[in-house]
């Protein structure tokens, strides 16, 4: 039991750590030039002054719906592992661990719709930038980490407390 729950912990604080980068770090678009965008700031390389230049993201309402959707998925998912600790020094044994297992699931939903938004919306939210480019690896984890927490849900839903 204790392998399980060391499995189960170590899944979900990787879970968290792929939410983080994805979410924080600068490339869930990159452009011909080795440039790369996120989701809070457009940092470009200027050749002529050799310095980059970064503004504020787009005020498109699909880029601003990813950005909460993907907050949201690191919320969920904190405030499940922070239930999960709770839940398993607290509870009676033989308790389930549901809350934590519907916290783990509303996180992967999250994490899928702010991906998909993106993936869907991606000439919109990028129409000021020059036309090429392809999907950063925030991006990819994104999508790793939807996966993850959808089976960690499912694992903790069916997790039972044993002494």
């Amino acid at each position: 039991m204790s392998l399980l729950l060391l499995v189960v912990s170590a899944l979900h604080i990787l879970i968290l750590i792929l939410l983080f980068v994805a979410t924080l770090d600068k490339s869930w678009w990159t452009l011909p030039g080795k440039e790369s965008l996120n989701l809070w700031y457009d940092c470009t390389w200027n050749n002529e002054t050799k310095t980059w230049a970064c503004s504020n993201v787009s005020e498109n309402g699909w880029l601003k719906a990813v950005q909460v959707l993907m907050v949201l998925s690191l919320i969920l998912c904190c405030l499940s592992f922070i239930l999960f600790m709770f839940q398993l020094y607290t509870m009676r044994r033989g308790g389930l661990f549901y809350a934590t297992g519907l916290c783990q699931l509303c996180t992967s939903v999250a994490v899928f719709t702010g991906a998909l938004i993106y993936a869907i919306h991606v000439e919109e939210i990028l129409a000021k930038h020059p036309r090429g480019g392809s999907f950063g690896y925030c991006f990819a984890l994104a999508w790793v980490a939807f996966p993850l927490a959808l089976v960690s849900g499912i694992v903790y839903i069916h997790l039972r407390k044993r002494e």
